[in-house]
């Protein structure tokens, strides 16, 4: 069953279009990896999607669920069960992680947690992630190193268990054992949930322990190849040279 599926979608932000006419299908437990040079069109596609009010679309539609998102915000396409990993998560002073979490779970189940019930959930979250449980407690983001920063990302993704996970840059900037472990969080979020995944990476080490369906690459803010996980292993091989400029 199709559960996004974005229909020849342009968008781009004040007066410079960034995507022009993107078409893609993500099913329902599928895991799709969306790969590109660098201002390709990546991060847009993956803020359009969400509803950024930075990007604005000038053509073409966004289905979730068979629903038309196109004109929604982003906090509607959030209750909806889409997620966004941060490539560059922000700090907020003064709320904990852990309040953050549960405020974000209650707003997209729309009941409220037994503190019970969500401090044993996020204690088996964390400990998947290997985090220490006194960053609970501590303001989202604030004096977090980047691979701590990334961590949190991978908590929320585990914790909402949303439909479709967009993780942007996940990877990025992150040590061989800390890839190690957000790999691990991946690989938890896919075992028990049956959601779909939009990677996008440059780092394939993210994708060693998940089966990967699906291999699209962008282009000048257009799809320009599409394939299966082999499609990866030549853009390791041969980079992007023979699909630039097409």
């Amino acid at each position: 069953m199709a559960l996004l599926k974005i229909d020849n979608l342009s968008a781009g932000i004040e007066e410079k279009e960034l995507l022009h006419g993107v078409t893609l299908t993500v099913s329902t437990g599928e895991t799709h990896v969306l790969m590109g040079p660098n201002g390709a069109g990546k991060s847009t596609l993956g803020y359009t999607i969400m509803g950024s009010p930075e990007y604005t679309v000038t053509g073409g539609k966004i289905l979730f669920d068979g629903e038309d998102i196109t004109e929604e915000s982003a906090d509607q396409r959030a209750k909806r069960g889409i997620f966004l990993s941060f490539q560059n998560p922000i700090e907020i002073p003064g709320i904990s992680l852990s309040d953050f979490l549960r405020n974000a779970l209650e707003e997209q189940t729309g009941t409220r947690m037994k503190l019970w019930d969500y401090k044993k959930q996020l204690k088996a979250a964390m400990e998947v992630l290997q985090m220490d449980s006194a960053y609970a407690d501590r303001d989202l983001n604030v004096g977090f190193s980047g691979g701590e920063k990334k961590k949190a990302e991978i908590l929320q993704l585990l914790m909402l268990k949303p439909k479709l996970a967009i993780l942007d840059e996940t990877d990025s900037g992150l040590d061989v054992d800390a890839v190690k472990t957000v790999s691990a969080g991946i690989a938890e979020y896919r075992k028990n949930c049956d959601g779909a995944l939009l990677i996008i990476t440059h780092n394939t080490k993210i994708l060693e322990s998940l089966h990967v369906d699906h291999t699209h690459v962008i282009a000048d803010g257009k799809i320009v190849a599409e394939g299966g996980a082999e499609l990866v292993d030549a853009i390791n091989e041969n980079g992007y040279e023979n699909y630039v400029g097409k």
